[in-house]
């Protein structure tokens, strides 16, 4: 598309990163600018606006209530689940941080110290975090519902003064009580919180223990009543380079990596981020229907929009189900949402039920400007499907939980360039991404090898890992000296378009050829009788590894016609080296919580190995049914 200012913007940063990122942040109100841009030799691989005083929460709040913006809503709240719906303004929701914030002070919470979120989709845990940052305190969210086990790990590891959560979650088809959870993890930690704080939700309450549990709404009440007779509850003073949040995800060790992000170089990128990638202005409203459990729910349903002024949706509820899949395009009617970003997944589930694209053709979409996906590789076939459906621009973009923000992407804000199925776009300002070979050395368009990114990474990525600096370097530094190592697989083509096939371990090798699973799940999933897909790689005595496909067909697809057809497209497309010969039919892929499919979990049921449930599994039944699939 012409007039994208696209290879201009990236020619600057280029030209000055420092400059370019001096620009970025005067988007932020700063309590002491920052004078020196990027320290290269603060940290682990230099820190950005190290001598700058900031706060997120009076960034994400306080400035546009005395801006003007007090009215406007922040929080557009709609449960499906619940029968619920609650707009929260900007003031409303200073209002409701401000008690909170009072409240984690007079339970001893100070600058530095740590708070674990443990709580659902509700619009108590954006305050929860907002109220952390307010005073300095580092938040940690853990899904509601997560293992008693895993969030006793993090809980040792994090070591919070308090914990803030809920007496239960709402899924579809079941309610989930935390309280049994939560309290089975404080007896399975070595560290001991002072206290926990749980919200009593309607649908499930809980017996709260004398001594350590306090109940959240009385709390709030004497907390309010204290901030409308006048008591003042004041941002705190933070570095720039102080910790805003850790974020754990999954180590191979077993040990959970919780992810730093700082505060300043947070804010100047989310900001930047939400006009110039995916289009959005203050005052328009913004979706990114994730979980605050996820990285997304960090960036971009609390920081990124409120940090830019617009209003976020805040969603408690599936694309499906709840009630039907005509669920997101009622919410985006409802509301003028303008872009929505979502899981790939998610689109799979819709497009299951609705094959002909016809249910959004029933809601007003004439706001709607984009419908962006991440989390797990976009295949060009959903892609297609969602674009006809819609008549909207339909943009794939890759990042990481590490990353914090949109690592390649076609950015609306700038102007879309040519879309490109089956790529998430290019290298964003920020980030100077290579394929690389196994010894380090660049590779040519067309290659496939590992995606790195070279050092030093743009604010808004971690800076290292909590209290784990070393790690940081072995898990991600030390295998390409001078990058960080993504672990992702894939190639750039000559116009500069990344190509993500997939984690590098999820490339197999059969009789000596290296095959991207990904491409085989793009050959499996252009099938027009196929809903979903993964491919994996299963041991083979004689060519080392073979692929197996599962699949999950669209409603009334025969098993039997199908099998047949999707080796013919993969051996059409790929070629017979792929020795693709294995298709299981399954009624549903087992899925973590974000929509990620669980390729290593499937690859141990199909070669009979032990494994541990994972912890961030949506649905534990899944297993089972592949389990079934594999025995026919």
């Amino acid at each position: 598309m012409t007039g994208s200012r696209y290879a201009e913007t990236y020619a600057a940063w280029e030209r000055d990163p420092e400059n370019f990122w001096r620009e970025a942040a005067r988007g932020i109100d700063w309590l002491r600018e920052p004078e020196r841009i990027f320290d290269p030799a603060a940290g682990v691989y230099g820190r950005w606006f190290p001598d700058a005083l900031c706060n997120t929460c009076h960034n994400a709040l306080d400035r546009h209530v005395a801006n003007g913006r007090g009215a406007q809503v922040a929080i557009q709240y709609d449960s499906p689940v619940t029968g619920t719906k609650r707009a929260f303004t900007y003031a409303e929701l200073l209002r409701e941080v401000k008690a909170l914030a009072l409240t984690l002070r007079g339970f001893g919470v100070a600058k530095g110290d740590r708070v674990v979120i443990y709580m659902p989709m509700v619009p108590e845990t954006a305050v929860a975090m907002l109220a952390c940052a307010r005073i300095g305190a580092i938040h940690s969210v853990v899904f509601g519902g997560f293992a008693p086990r895993e969030l006793a790990a993090r809980i040792d590891d994090a070591q919070p003064k308090l914990i803030l959560s809920a007496s239960c979650g709402i899924e579809p088809a079941r309610r989930v009580d935390y309280k049994p959870l939560l309290d089975k993890a404080v007896e399975l930690a070595a560290h001991k919180p002072d206290a926990a704080i749980v919200l009593q939700r309607p649908q499930g309450p809980c017996d709260l223990t004398a001594g350590f549990d306090h109940d959240w709404a009385a709390l709030r009440e004497a907390a309010l009543a204290r901030i409308d007779a006048g008591e003042e509850s004041p941002c705190e003073d933070v570095l720039a380079t102080d910790p805003l949040y850790v974020l754990y995800t999954s180590g191979t060790t077993g040990k959970p990596k919780g992810v730093v992000r700082d505060n300043g170089g947070h804010m100047v990128s989310l900001h930047w981020s939400m006009e110039a990638v995916f289009g959005t202005k203050a005052g328009e409203t913004f979706w990114a229907a994730s979980d605050v459990g996820w990285v997304v729910g960090h960036s971009y349903i609390v920081y990124g929009p409120l940090l830019k002024g617009c209003t976020s949706i805040l969603f408690e509820g599936k694309p499906v189900g709840t009630p039907d899949a005509s669920t997101y395009w009622r919410v985006i009617s409802e509301n003028g949402v303008k872009v929505l970003f979502t899981a790939p997944t998610a689109i799979r589930a819709i497009r299951k039920e609705d094959g002909e694209g016809r249910l959004p053709k029933r809601f007003d979409l004439s706001r709607f400007a984009a419908l962006y996906l991440a989390g797990e590789r976009a295949d060009p076939d959903t892609i297609r499907w969602a674009e006809g459906a819609l008549d909207k621009p339909v943009i794939d973009h890759w990042w990481q939980t590490e990353t914090g923000w949109p690592v390649a992407a076609n950015p609306l804000g700038l102007g879309l360039l040519p879309v490109k199925h089956g790529s998430p776009g290019v290298a964003l300002p920020g980030y100077r991404v290579e394929i690389l070979d196994e010894g380090g050395r660049p590779l040519a368009p067309g290659e496939m090898g590992a995606i790195a990114i070279r050092l030093p990474l743009p604010p808004g990525a971690l800076p290292t890992l909590w209290n784990a600096d070393a790690r940081f370097r072995e898990s991600y530094l030390a295998a390409l000296p001078g990058y960080y190592s993504t672990s992702d697989g894939g190639f750039l083509d000559a116009d500069g378009y990344l190509y993500v096939m997939g984690r590098t371990d999820d490339v197999i090798n059969v009789a000596g050829h290296r095959l991207s699973t990904g491409e085989m799940e793009e050959a499996v999933a252009s099938h027009p009788l196929v809903a979903e897909c993964a491919v994996i790689g299963m041991r083979d005595p004689l060519k080392g590894e073979v692929p197996c496909g599962f699949v999950v067909l669209k409603n009334g697809a025969a098993p039997e016609a199908v099998e047949g057809e999707v080796v013919a497209i993969v051996r059409d497309r790929i070629g017979p080296v792929a020795a693709f010969r294995r298709v299981v039919v399954v009624d549903k892929l087992p899925k973590t919580r974000s929509g990620k499919l669980l390729r290593r979990t499937m690859k141990a049921l199909a070669e009979g190995e032990g494994f541990d449930m994972p912890a961030t599994i949506e649905d534990p039944a899944a297993i089972d049914l592949v389990r079934q699939a594999l025995a026919r």
